[in-house]
């Protein structure tokens, strides 16, 4: 990796810390009233996200030949099955409990929210669980991932 790359990296993982925490997304308790549907503003920073990704996918491949760092643009790896939705009912459950996804949690411990590292912790075991499950059912790799 070139350090413009990791440059890039950084200022990009900078910039969407400081927005999770200007939006108060790293406070759980903002995001738990947001899910009992007592305060819509993080409505606001969702949508938000969803367009600048949506011209991230759909209009950067028509615009560029290549992207801006080298490499090329590839087609997303994921699909809709029986795996992905349990997995993602399962984050939301975990997610509506505690009221803290990856992204903001990380965020948070920049912020000194350091009871966050409960939720990481979490989050690492099911990650570390679903590898061990996905080892002994002999699942196929993530396309994309990389191999041993």
């Amino acid at each position: 990796m070139t350090p413009l790359y990791l440059l890039a990296v950084l200022g990009c993982g900078a910039l969407f810390g400081y927005g999770l925490a200007l939006s108060t997304m790293i406070r759980p308790e903002v995001v738990l009233s947001f899910l009992r549907g007592q305060d819509f503003g993080l409505m606001l920073v969702m949508g938000g996200a969803v367009v600048v990704t949506f011209m991230a996918y759909r209009w950067a491949p028509r615009r560029l030949r290549a992207p801006l760092l080298g490499g090329q643009f590839d087609t997303h790896p994921s699909v809709m099955n029986r795996d992905t939705l349990l997995g993602a009912a399962i984050f939301g459950v975990g997610w509506g409990l505690c009221g803290v996804c990856p992204g903001p949690a990380i965020a948070s411990l920049g912020a000194g929210n350091l009871p966050t590292l409960w939720a990481l912790a979490g989050m690492a075991l099911g990650a570390w669980l679903q590898g061990v499950q996905a080892d002994r059912h002999g699942s196929a790799p993530v396309a994309g991932a990389p191999s041993d």
